[in-house]
């Protein structure tokens, strides 16, 4: 017997119960916007931040497409790897965001300078950085593919 295909599903909704976090001394805030290949913002997305030290961070996004979450710089890294989740994708999408220009970075020394300016988080403040992801379009943020699993 044969069964019919189901449609797949997308990632989404996300709910901000338990997301936010009290400031800690020393953290720093990173915010910016997630905005489609249109330009529009996307509401309702998700961004988990990986580094080590602090863990996992993550923030949702508003109506406006605007996030905020509360971390500290990365230990051994100079960037944070991101994980982003939004309503209508079938999955979701990796990048990294760099808290500086690092030496010998072979992810960004591959890549031409536009591109590279994608995954720069912006410091507006001594504990405050900006990093706008965009999904398409001519600013598009650089994606990275996940490693092969086993």
């Amino acid at each position: 017997m044969s069964l019919p295909v189901t449609p797949g599903q997308t990632v989404g909704p996300f709910f901000t119960l338990g997301l936010a976090l009290p400031a800690r001394p020393g953290a720093l805030v990173v915010h910016g916007h997630v905005y489609d290949a249109d330009g529009a913002p996307v509401p309702d997305a998700l961004l988990e931040f990986w580094q080590t030290g602090p863990g996992l961070v993550r923030a949702a996004t508003g109506p406006d497409g605007h996030y905020e979450a509360r971390t500290a710089l990365p230990g051994d890294r100079p960037y944070a790897a991101v994980c982003l989740f939004a309503r209508g994708m079938p999955g979701h999408l990796f990048t990294r965001a760099y808290f500086g220009v690092p030496d010998g970075d072979a992810l960004l020394a591959g890549l031409p300078a536009g591109r590279r300016a994608t995954l720069l988080a912006v410091r507006e403040a001594a504990d405050r950085f900006r990093f706008d992801v965009r999904l398409g379009g001519a600013a598009e943020t650089v994606f990275l593919r996940p490693a092969p699993g086993p």
